[in-house]
């Protein structure tokens, strides 16, 4: 086993660099807020954000490449130490990629969406991240988690994709939900592995053995459909011949759910988190099959199931447990977490649910959502800031 740090050397760092998952879920965590707020301010006409001539591409743009993207950094550099007892990225390195990652949100408001070299630096972060992943667990031979590095390379070339076809909103549109799929497969394949292991923890039952067909039927359906969206164009990717895999793997992930024993964790608020985020992958399969079915439902409403659903409730669950484990702290949260988690979910169904059955009432649907969602993560940012920013509580690296 490879000595990781020792204490001396971690006391010159920082505590805010001393990890990735300190300044991507912090820092995340605040810009989703700032970008939020942009988004309404834009929205209802209170202010206009001069380098922005799209508003609607920018905050799908920043919301999955900006702040998604982020979280996902944060917890695989973190995360990689785990699997390979190697020294994870800190200090001037991790602050260089956190650099590359800032840069462009603070300065494509003002700069505006034309600018090359902020679409360069916006290109640049998320590949420096995939070899600080790699060459860890290429030394290692840890092969399972090598999957990771291709889809944060894909997720950069959808990345790019939406920069350069940003005025054709048929093609972005296609685009950010492609990169939805991928977020939300990214959330079952790790899910699957932290989602039944947390239950069992917490809840003090035995974990539930995996069905290995269970297992495999789920993670291919998600896999093909993500296939589908990547290859084909969005009107054969959901379309009446595609229903049947929709139907099949909202089927499959909502069985394979059950499994986990989600009954179980009423009283556990960081673990019916992440049991709520993930019912939203069945739900939103549902909804893209009523959209490809003719239903009144927009590809929009739909997609924001699995963006605004799951993956903003469950980055926020998966952040907040992660934080307390890797600080030294016991993995108990009190009210305003609690209630972040509350908000963040409310902020999804807020979002879908007002459109889909007030239509005339969708902005006072999105202006609720919008709140929600900046009072949830910003209940995190207030609550988790000395947390992230202080050195561990036990006195160990990390």
């Amino acid at each position: 086993m490879h000595q990781i740090l020792d204490s001396h050397k971690e006391e010159q760092i920082v505590p805010l660099f001393r990890l990735g998952f300190r300044p991507f879920f912090l820092l995340g965590a605040l810009f989703s807020c700032l970008a939020m707020l942009g988004w309404l301010g834009q929205l209802n006409g209170w202010f206009a954000l001069p380098g922005i001539g799209n508003p609607i591409w920018w905050h799908a743009h920043e919301m999955l490449f900006g702040f998604g993207a982020a979280i996902v950094a944060g917890f695989l550099l973190t995360a990689v130490q785990n699997w390979t007892a190697h020294p994870g990225v800190r200090s001037w390195p991790l602050a260089l990629v956190v650099g590359l990652w800032a840069l462009p949100r603070c300065l494509l408001p003002w700069l505006g969406e034309d600018n090359i070299i902020l679409m360069a630096l916006d290109l640049a972060w998320l590949p420096l991240c995939a070899w600080f992943l790699a060459k860890p667990i290429i030394m290692t031979r840890q092969w399972r988690n090598l999957f990771f590095v291709p889809l944060l390379l894909i997720l950069t070339l959808l990345n790019g994709a939406t920069w350069l076809w940003r005025d054709d909103w048929n093609t972005v549109e296609h685009l950010l939900i492609t990169a939805v799929l991928l977020f939300t497969t990214l959330i079952a394949v790790m899910g699957g592995r932290v989602i039944p292991f947390f239950t069992a923890r917490g809840t003090g039952q035995e974990k539930a053995p995996p069905r290995p067909w269970l297992e495999r039927g789920a993670l291919a359906s998600l896999w093909l459909i993500l296939l589908l969206w990547l290859l084909l164009p969005g009107s054969w990717a959901n379309s009446l011949y595609t229903m049947p895999l929709y139907i099949v793997a909202a089927g499959l992930h909502l069985c394979r759910q059950l499994r986990w024993q989600p009954g179980d964790t009423l009283a556990h608020p960081l673990l019916w988190s992440l049991h709520l985020a993930y019912l939203f992958i069945p739900l939103g399969l549902l909804a893209f099959t009523a959209q490809a079915a003719g239903l009144p439902l927009s590809l929009s409403l739909a997609s924001h199931l699995l963006s605004a659903g799951c993956m903003g409730t469950m980055i926020l669950g998966m952040i907040a447990r992660v934080s307390l484990g890797h600080s030294g702290r016991a993995l108990h949260v009190g009210r305003r977490i609690t209630m972040a988690f509350a908000l963040v979910i409310v902020s999804a169904l807020v979002r879908v649910l007002i459109p889909l059955y007030w239509p005339t009432l969708t902005l006072t649907g999105w202006n609720l959502s919008g709140w929600s969602w900046i009072a949830a993560y910003g209940l995190f940012v207030w609550v988790y800031t000395p947390i992230l920013t202080r050195p561990r509580v036990d006195g160990r690296p990390g």
